[in-house]
């Protein structure tokens, strides 16, 4: 295996004139802005973010202040983004960091993995590109190259292992600012050049060094698993649903039903499930609209 140096130069080199000016990366970025970019880049991409993230900074560039909106205003806001609930999660995430640390995010890998929806890949992220930790960052980008470039695996597994995690954090460096280097760098790396279907190995700083490459690129092209269709499924008829309220504000249960494009017995059982999971409420007229009606309550 190789050691970390051995990978770090030709990353760190790479990565200085290849990084993409992405606005969370500046260097005045709270942890919190990190934060929240990491949450809205998940499971969207990076191109889509960065306009909704600005927007939402100016409008709550701290916990403080997000944890003073309503749900109604977060949805509206988080718009097209997809996957609404990371939205609802991150509310909940700014309340407790108000409530509890004061409006400043608690500090390391531990503390942040005790707030509502921020797992390992999170906090170790926000810990190593904002607050200046070492920690060990893996997605699915760095997880790629790694499993390459050690192994000469064509992909990732769905879940990381002991040994590959204690394998991955060898390779990082102890000093936190190399360690922010070599996380960033490989990620973008992952995003960049060693694409999962359409890597340009060519252009590789860590070509040398792939056992993959070496190994003639083995199951490139293949397709292990069926993409997830989107088309007619629960989550595109709630989509629907939500859109329908971002756009137009309250409206009746019949306007819903229509706008859904489903039949009446799972529209209902959709539109219960929004109802019990804070996207939606009723309204004292007996409409729906987007949110809750629950805000934000100091703890006394």
């Amino acid at each position: 295996m190789p050691s970390y140096p051995d990978l770090y130069e030709p990353v760190a080199t790479w990565f200085a004139t290849h990084r993409r000016p992405l606005p969370w990366r500046d260097s005045h970025t709270s942890p919190w802005g990190v934060l929240v970019s990491e949450i809205m880049s998940q499971q969207t991409p990076v191109s889509r973010v960065a306009e909704p993230w600005r927007a939402w900074m100016k409008r709550w560039p701290t916990a403080h202040a997000l944890a003073h909106a309503d749900a109604a205003e977060v949805l509206l806001a988080w718009g097209s983004l997809g996957y609404p609930r990371r939205a609802l999660r991150l509310l909940d995430c700014a309340r407790i960091v108000e409530r509890d640390y004061g409006g400043e995010l608690p500090v390391g890998v531990d503390a942040l993995t005790a707030l509502p929806g921020i797992g390992s890949y999170t906090a170790a992220a926000v810990a190593c590109f904002a607050q200046g930790q070492r920690a060990c960052v893996l997605d699915t980008n760095i997880r790629r190259v790694l499993t390459r470039v050690l192994d000469a695996k064509p992909s990732v597994k769905a879940h990381v292992t002991k040994r590959d995690r204690d394998r991955f954090d060898a390779l990082v460096p102890d000093d936190p600012e190399r360690a922010r280097i070599w996380n960033e760098g490989i990620m973008e790396l992952g995003a960049l050049v060693c694409r999962a279907r359409t890597p340009l190995c060519e252009a590789c700083p860590l070509a040398p060094h792939c056992a993959w490459l070496d190994a003639g690129r083995p199951g490139l092209g293949e397709r292990t698993t069926r993409p997830q269709g989107y088309e007619g499924t629960d989550r595109q008829i709630r989509g629907k649903i939500l859109k329908t309220l971002r756009e137009g504000g309250e409206a009746t249960v019949g306007t819903l039903e229509g706008e859904s494009g489903t039949d009446r017995d799972r529209f209902a059982r959709l539109l219960a499930d929004l109802l019990d999971e804070g996207f939606i409420s009723r309204t004292p007229e007996g409409k729906i609209a987007l949110g809750s009606p629950a805000r934000f309550s100091p703890r006394n």
